[in-house]
């Protein structure tokens, strides 16, 4: 029996190394990196240069945007960022040659011409990491009858070596990118579209005229995501009517009622009598804040079960999930653009600084779920509770006023954090399990309720403005968006 024993310790032993051997010593094991090799250019892939490839490259610069990211970074030949004609060169060269890279670089070199090696059309890509789109540098013939009657100013980039030439190389692609999705899109915009449409061109126009440059490309981003993935067509009016009344949300902030109201002149109820005017005319409802309801029924079993539904849906998300979408708000150059506008404390009153950054967010939230609205919400309820800790490191009087700390990858200021983030996708997401009707009543209780506990104050006042139209923010867009559009683009 002990003869047993020992062969059976003995096994296990050595079955201990073997695998310590194998995981520690053989060097694949050690090191666990998955990349794609790619062929540069071969848009068909089939691992040759031909004409086939020219022909989709003929049709995608007649609709860029159209095309997804991997295809932009196949057409990038010479590795620089940029879509230029550099990269359409390099191509039909190729093709010319056959095929053959060896002969296409001797064509080049008895011309006198630097020519990459082959090797250097072939890249090795980790799939791991994110890979940025090429920025569009070609001429953009359509300029001339464009909606942005300032498009033909611009001029293709030829470098981003510095960042005044990095914006303006950033603001040509996304004008570009707008304008080819609004030739797509303005035939078919409904009356309110096109009315929010007109005021966002307006803003566009002035931003131009003021050379106000960084905000330019904000708004340029924003219209570029109104026109690729939201649409009211097929729904009912109700959430396109929510931004009526959270513009006049805004104006309430600003309004003579409510400036009395700090000054301790005018009592809290002036003010949500002048809210409860703007539901009814808006929205055809009647509320009575003085009396409403606590937010929650919690003797109503479906509570329970969406409750359920919606954990379900962030317990879900996997770990692969995670890193995509980290390394999406660590690399994508549009959404860093977004998520680095922050003003300093209470600058931000009318919510600003979390819309766009949220948009792009749950897009790709989307993408990764397979354009499925539920998971999408749930996966970014999950990270945006993640705390990067490694920001608490950094001495607070190195970091701006305005940095949220508690997670650097979300928008938002420091007296914020991802609070509205939060408040952003819960009432957004609210509205697939119940209605955005619903959404919008228990966004108006839950935030009644905290200003209710506050005792009325002047702070708990301004933050039921402000939570307020993050909820609204996130009900129109959750409800609007439209996986067609999405899937048209992919």
């Amino acid at each position: 029996m002990k003869m047993w024993k020992r062969l059976f310790l003995t096994v296990c032993v050595l079955a201990i190394l073997v695998l310590a051997y194998w995981k520690f010593a053989i060097p694949t094991h050690r090191v666990e990196t998955h990349s794609e090799l790619i062929m540069l250019g071969d848009l068909d892939g089939d691992h040759r240069w031909t004409a086939n490839d020219m022909r989709i490259l003929d049709a995608f610069l007649k609709d860029p945007f159209a095309y997804p990211d991997d295809v932009a970074r196949q057409i990038d030949m010479n590795q620089n960022g940029l879509i230029d004609e550099e990269d359409i060169q390099l191509l039909r060269a190729l093709v010319a040659s056959g095929g053959d890279p060896y002969a296409a670089e001797d064509n080049a070199r008895a011309k006198g011409e630097p020519f990459p090696r082959p090797r250097e059309f072939y890249r090795y890509v980790t799939l791991a990491e994110y890979h940025p789109r090429p920025l569009w540098a070609l001429p953009y013939p359509l300029a001339g009858d464009s909606v942005l009657k300032w498009l033909p100013t611009l001029h293709p980039p030829v470098s981003t070596s510095s960042y005044s030439k990095a914006l303006d190389a950033d603001i040509y692609a996304e004008a570009i990118r707008f304008d080819r999705d609004w030739r797509k899109r303005e035939p078919g915009l409904l009356p309110m579209e096109r009315e929010y449409a007109a005021q966002k061109l307006a803003r566009m126009n002035s931003l131009q005229q003021q050379g106000e440059r960084y905000e330019l490309l904000l708004a340029l981003i924003d219209g570029v995501e109104d026109a690729e993935t939201l649409t009211e067509r097929n729904q009912p009016e109700f959430p396109l009517k929510i931004l009526v009344f959270r513009d006049h949300l805004r104006d309430t902030l600003k309004s003579p009622v409510y400036a009395a109201f700090k000054e301790g002149k005018q009592p809290w109820q002036a003010v949500m009598k002048v809210v409860a005017g703007y539901l009814h005319t808006d929205l055809g409802l009647t509320y009575e804040f003085e009396t409403l309801p606590p937010p929650r029924n919690l003797t109503h079993l479906q509570n329970y079960l969406q409750r359920s539904e919606w954990q379900y849906y962030k317990s879900s998300a996997k770990d692969e999930d995670f890193r995509t979408l980290i390394a999406f708000a660590q690399h994508d150059p549009r959404y860093l653009r977004a998520v680095s506008r922050t003003s300093r404390k209470l600058a931000d009153m009318d919510e600003m600084n979390h819309n766009l950054p949220m948009e792009l967010l749950f897009r790709e939230a989307l993408r990764i779920k397979g354009n499925d609205k539920k998971k999408a919400v749930g996966l970014l309820d999950e990270a945006i509770r993640i705390p990067f800790l490694w920001v608490k490191s950094i001495p607070r009087d190195q970091l701006p006023s305005s940095l949220a700390l508690d997670n650097f990858l979300l928008p938002g200021n420091k007296e914020d954090g991802f609070d509205k983030s939060r408040h952003w996708n819960v009432f957004g997401g609210i509205c697939l399990y119940k209605s955005p009707q619903e959404s919008l009543d228990l966004a108006l209780k839950r935030e009644m309720q905290d200003l209710r506990d506050g005792n009325y104050s002047q702070d708990e006042m301004r933050e039921f403005f402000r939570d307020m139209i993050a909820d609204l923010n996130g009900i129109y867009y959750v409800m609007t968006v439209s996986p067609d559009l999405l899937n048209s683009r992919r």
